[in-house]
């Protein structure tokens, strides 16, 4: 049911009454004391080489004042790319609250007897883009438990808790087979604790004999796929050059290339089409696995009003799905965030509702929204348009909530190793002035890369700052663009 008008409309008064609009935006003046690295960051960004017919946003503030400090095209609305997430995330905090969790439940329209279960069973997801092999094994370990031997009537997946829009509206074909651009289902499962939703692992690695196939293994196991190996092993001084590639519209995987004897195994992540027939299967393994049958048909629908619970799953909390989401930018739950708010908020799971309920959120975290476009929940749209001062504005709005050591501890690390605490910037900036005192989300898509998020100085002050690069004909080298104006940020002496 959706949810009533005065209904949304009370939430809407309630999150501006709790959360007034404080704006922050005191552009750099007389009566702000000297920022010594405005001239080295001008010089930067109207030479450097890799700017030149390049669109450059930068914007800086004090962590402690919100004093705008250095703003450079900082009005001017540019593609964030992962940028987003940092909306995405302040947006679900505000709304669903940190303690938020998704839940999975199995229930029927029939009754235990003898062993049998007499009905339907379904399994309805609302959302849980963590769910594993495991939970599948363990929900059909609960049902022997309840004495089901046999279902008598269907296996049902139920996808309905949001709408059947699987892709957000700027996805193209190229991307629908990438792990990042996975489509979103209310019932779907990830392969692995990296919780990349609606996607399958391939390895390939080499045959012990020359001009064999190559060996390929599937995590999870699923028959919803079908894998064509055009692959040879080949001497070990020929170059790999395996590619895998997965039909648009269909389940049909194609692997082919050379791979050398003794090669290292080579791993990708590969998006399923529809997820819930993915997430269905995996169940009915699970059950084979506890020898229970299923007489009648596997299908997707929807469960009835009156069908009775019997197990339901609960999901991490929304703090700690933040770490995977945020840590290494997972694109499906920017867009799980946003039908979710959707449908708790206005009772549809769709992107345009969710959206809408953002864009209030956001506003009561004192961003400007007529200044800014956005079109999904991850920055895979180009069309996403946000100027580096809203950025900036919005951590340090973030930085004033109860939430915001929750949203911090979601940020990558600078040159921490660890891949759930440096994410995708444990890689980066691993000298000694920025390692662990950078803390900020990244964004790459094609010509355009961003970074945006804390810098403790060397004088003890901390920065919050924006990075927005477009056009680029490199997105590689904003990243040494970023790390340079990171590095003057760092000896900036007030």
């Amino acid at each position: 049911m959706k949810m009533a008008k005065p209904l949304f409309c009370l939430f809407l008064c309630v999150l501006v009454y709790f959360f007034p609009i404080k704006d922050s935006r005191v552009i750099a003046n007389t009566n702000r004391q000297t920022f010594v690295s405005e001239h080295q960051l001008n010089e930067l960004l109207s030479n450097h080489p890799s700017l030149q017919g390049a669109i450059a946003g930068v914007s800086v503030r004090s962590a402690s004042s919100g004093e705008l400090l250095y703003t450079y095209n900082g009005d001017t609305r540019l593609t964030p790319a992962s940028n987003m997430k940092l909306f995405t995330a302040a947006a679900a905090l505000t709304t669903l609250g940190k303690d938020y969790t998704f839940h999975t439940d199995l229930l029927t329209d029939g009754s235990i007897k003898w062993n049998v279960l007499a009905g339907n069973l379904y399994i309805k997801g609302k959302g849980d883009p963590t769910l594993l092999p495991e939970n599948f094994d363990q929900f059909a370990k609960e049902l022997k438990l309840k004495g089901i031997k046999m279902i008598s009537g269907d296996l049902i997946g139920d996808d309905s808790w949001y709408d059947q829009v699987r892709y957000s509206i700027d996805v193209p074909w190229s991307d629908e087979a990438a792990y990042y651009g996975a489509a979103t289902s209310a019932l779907t499962a990830s392969p692995d604790k990296e919780y990349d939703a609606g996607t399958i692992i391939i390895e390939v690695s080499p045959n012990e004999k020359m001009n064999k196939t190559a060996k390929v293994v599937v995590r999870p196991q699923t028959s919803i796929i079908n894998i064509i190996n055009k692959t040879q092993t080949v001497s070990s001084d020929v170059t790999s050059n395996i590619k895998i590639s997965r039909g648009h519209g269909n389940n049909v995987i194609t692997i082919e290339g050379n791979i050398p004897l003794k090669a290292s195994n080579l791993k990708e992540r590969i998006a399923v089409w529809e997820p819930t027939k993915y997430a269905l299967d995996l169940l009915i393994q699970s059950l084979k696995k506890q020898d229970i049958k299923i007489l009648g048909s596997i299908k997707v629908g929807t469960t009835p009003e009156h069908a009775e619970l019997l197990l339901s799953h609960q999901s991490m909390s929304l703090s700690e799905l933040l770490i995977p989401f945020m840590k290494l930018s997972n694109n499906g739950h920017g867009e799980l965030l946003i039908k979710e708010m959707g449908k708790v908020f206005k009772g549809n799971g769709s992107w345009e509702d969710g959206l809408e309920v953002e864009q209030v959120a956001l506003t009561t975290l004192g961003i400007r929204m007529q200044e800014i476009e956005i079109r999904d929940g991850s920055g895979i749209s180009h069309m996403n348009l946000v100027p580096a001062n809203e950025i900036t504005a919005l951590l340090y709005h973030a930085k004033q909530m109860d939430w915001f050591p929750t949203f911090e501890a979601s940020l990558p690390i600078a040159g921490n190793t660890d891949k759930m605490i440096g994410g995708t910037l444990r890689k980066r900036m691993k000298n000694v002035a920025l390692k662990d005192n950078v803390k900020a989300k990244t964004g790459t898509l094609t010509n355009v890369s961003s970074l945006s998020g804390f810098i403790n100085a060397n004088n003890g002050e901390t920065f919050i700052f924006s990075i927005l690069l477009n056009h680029l004909k490199d997105e590689a080298s904003g990243k040494q663009i970023e790390e340079q104006i990171i590095k003057i940020l760092a000896n900036n002496e007030i």
